[in-house]
């Protein structure tokens, strides 16, 4: 079985689809499953810095870099195309990830063109609050292309229960969940906290909440911010740790709202956090809030549970699961009940801690990408199986 994984892109100014599809790619080669990864040196507003237009091995599968124009998420890349053009036929199952791109049209119709079955992943762009974002341009183009050829796709992937739901209201009807997931070696043992303060010398001796992802419209920081200033007057020795890249050109806004909430002074702004400096972020962090209007499945918040830390989520990230197993703290999407949440954290860490253990405990026994990997697998089985059947 030979797969071909595309994404546009896989910088990591994007946020979560980078990490899912390393992580979903590693996972799938560890299962002896031949795995190729294309993709471009887009990285948001700047580039990657890699050799392009040849493979390069990585944790068990390859990957191919192609040179592109762009604009945010907006990719044009005529160099892969022309390769996808001469080599799609040598794949069992083209892979794809987020939609609303005409590049991932253009892959879609070349599968239906070379009688290559496809699988989508849509990374939460179906929800709701992403439709609503940009709305008429969305509808107009999901309804002219990319409906139709999503429809011919083998199966659509989502990662969470409410995003099937959603899958399913829109008229389609092949999909499967499965969920994201982290790497449990990543988490057996956390770095030293001191590698984090040693970079970000005003957070030591703090009480630090940490918020990880993308510093983007979607994210809720425009309700962290008053919620944050609510939570510092109670507990002056909080300190808010905003880590993520400024993928859109939007954080301005965001020391606007700080800065209005009279508590910017309270909040360091790390950037994009990587490797050792992220697990050390998690280590030195008291709790974690994830305050989304609309996720696929946050591996953020993934690893944040898996850290052990108390965790602070809204239904916007679609994790109602981590409630039900008393795991998190799920909140609505309002400024109010965030505060509340990580009040009562602050006021009760006994029981903040227990929350804490039970979630470490039950990300690891549930959603690691190697469990997600044999389900992706089975997929990818039963897709080529059905193609093998229709030719016989």
């Amino acid at each position: 079985m030979k797969i071909l994984i595309f994404t546009p892109y896989i910088g990591n100014n994007y946020g979560g689809i980078p990490k899912i599809v390393e992580g979903i790619a590693t996972a799938i080669a560890n299962q002896g499953v031949i795995v190729d990864v294309i993709t471009t040196d887009a990285n948001n507003l700047e580039k990657i810095s890699v050799p392009l237009n040849q493979w390069l091995n990585k944790d068990n599968y390859r990957i191919c870099y192609f040179s592109c124009w762009h604009k945010g998420d907006f990719v044009i890349s005529f160099s892969l195309i022309k390769w996808l053009i001469y080599h799609i036929h040598e794949y069992d199952v083209i892979h794809t990830n987020t939609v609303f791109a005409p590049i991932v049209s253009f892959v879609h119709g070349l599968c239906r063109l070379r009688k290559v079955p496809y699988i989508i992943t849509t990374h939460g762009m179906l929800e709701p609050w992403a439709l609503s974002y940009k709305g008429w341009k969305k509808k107009l183009y999901l309804n002219l292309i990319e409906q139709p050829l999503m429809q011919k796709s083998s199966v659509i992937q989502v990662s969470a229960n409410a995003e099937a739901g959603n899958v399913q209201s829109l008229g389609f009807e092949r999909f499967v969940t499965i969920p994201n997931g982290v790497h449990q070696h990543d988490f057996t043992t956390l770095p030293d906290a001191e590698i984090f303060y040693q970079q970000f010398p005003a957070t030591r001796h703090k009480k630090l909440i940490l918020f990880l992802g993308r510093i983007d419209p979607k994210k809720g920081l425009d309700l962290l911010a008053p919620a944050f200033a609510q939570v510092h007057s109670n507990f002056p020795e909080t300190h808010l740790i905003v880590a993520g890249p400024n993928s859109t050109g939007f954080l301005t806004t965001v020391q606007n709202y700080f800065a209005q909430a009279q508590c910017l002074d309270a909040v360091t702004f790390t950037g994009m956090l990587t490797g050792e400096i992220k697990y050390a972020a998690l280590a030195a962090a008291s709790l974690y809030v994830a305050p989304s209007y609309s996720e696929g499945f946050s591996i953020s918040v993934l690893e944040g549970m898996a850290s052990g830390l108390p965790c602070v989520i809204t239904t916007g990230c679609n994790f109602p699961e981590a409630e039900q197993a008393k795991a998190a703290y799920v909140v609505d999407i309002k400024t109010r009940a965030i505060a509340s949440s990580l009040n009562y954290c602050l006021s009760h860490p006994q029981e903040a801690e227990a929350i804490g253990l039970r979630a470490r405990d039950f990300i690891l026994k549930n959603y690691t990408w190697e469990s997600a990997a044999k389900k992706l697998i089975g997929v990818y089985e039963g897709t080529i199986n059905r193609k093998n059947a229709l030719k016989a």
